[in-house]
């Protein structure tokens, strides 16, 4: 059975020995409870299992208020396992041309500026549960603040804009990245590749690039890690949209001189660190 934990009351013996295990447990009981639809699951008795189940529940929830005490805990249950799965700083990752990098690996573990989220339209995050896109990740290890204030945000777009609105392709949308190394999120919706690749879809996708930059100089963000926008679900053939980022970016660049301390190309599959790591010879 269940034994409630709170560790968030002061004079409680365990506030100051609080362990992941622990947390973990009351935070899918508490997340369990708060779905409604789940609050009789069976809990696995693994720690992997209970992960899946937490990650889930974050995943499909809709974005409304969860009380201080849970967050507490979730907050420090997730910057646990930031330094678990392990920080990268911008000085652990070598520099490949001109202030432009290629890095292979989780995004989620950048201690950069920003980060960039290849969002939907809905710009809520994705819901499928543990989905393995770069949405689902980010959403995930940020915490459910992230979905509440891109709702705000996208709230007050419909209020303006009408209650049909969606986030056009390449309008970025800047966050607090809450529980995740980096101090930013840059979410941007690239083009969707039905057939043929066209001219106007290439004109797209520079455009998230640039688009992404010019918020970063605005806002005073010196590094700035991009996905590999639109390709996957998006269609978008690897090597071109490669080529289209090198391009765009070395453009900005060469237009911005000294506005930028780094440009991270941040990939996941071989075949794109491939591409990259060819164009910045």
């Amino acid at each position: 059975m269940f034994v409630l934990w709170e560790p968030w009351k002061e004079g409680n013996v365990m506030n100051r020995k609080t362990t992941q295990e622990q947390r973990l447990d009351y935070l899918v009981e508490e997340f369990k409870a708060d779905s409604g639809e789940y609050k009789d699951l069976q809990t696995p008795a693994d720690a992997e299992g209970k992960r899946r189940i937490l990650r889930s529940l974050m995943n499909i929830r809709m974005p409304r208020e969860l009380s201080d005490s849970v967050l507490k805990v979730q907050d420090e249950y997730l910057t646990e396992r930031a330094e678990e799965k392990g920080i990268v700083r911008l000085s652990d990752i070598p520099v490949t041309c001109e202030r432009l990098s290629v890095w292979q690996g989780d995004i989620t573990r950048l201690k950069i500026d920003a980060i960039v989220n290849a969002a939907n339209s809905q710009m809520l995050g994705c819901f499928v549960p543990m989905h393995t896109c770069i949405d689902n990740c980010i959403h995930t290890f940020a915490g459910v603040q992230l979905r509440a204030e891109c709702n705000r945000q996208m709230d007050l777009l419909r209020t303006r804009y009408g209650r049909d609105y969606e986030q056009p392709t390449a309008v970025p949308m800047l966050t607090d990245a809450y529980n995740l190394p980096a101090k930013k999120v840059i979410h941007i919706v690239g083009p969707i590749v039905q057939g043929r690749l066209t001219p106007a879809l290439e004109k797209d996708l520079a455009d998230c690039y640039r688009n992404v930059l010019d918020m970063c100089l605005e806002n005073g963000l010196k590094s700035v890690a991009f996905c590999c926008i639109s390709t996957g679900v998006f269609h978008f053939p690897n090597k071109k949209a490669a080529e289209i980022a090198v391009r765009t970016v070395k453009d900005w660049i060469s237009a911005h001189p000294g506005t930028l301390e780094r440009v991270i190309f941040n990939v996941f599959k071989d075949e794109d660190r491939e591409y990259y790591e060819e164009l910045l010879q």
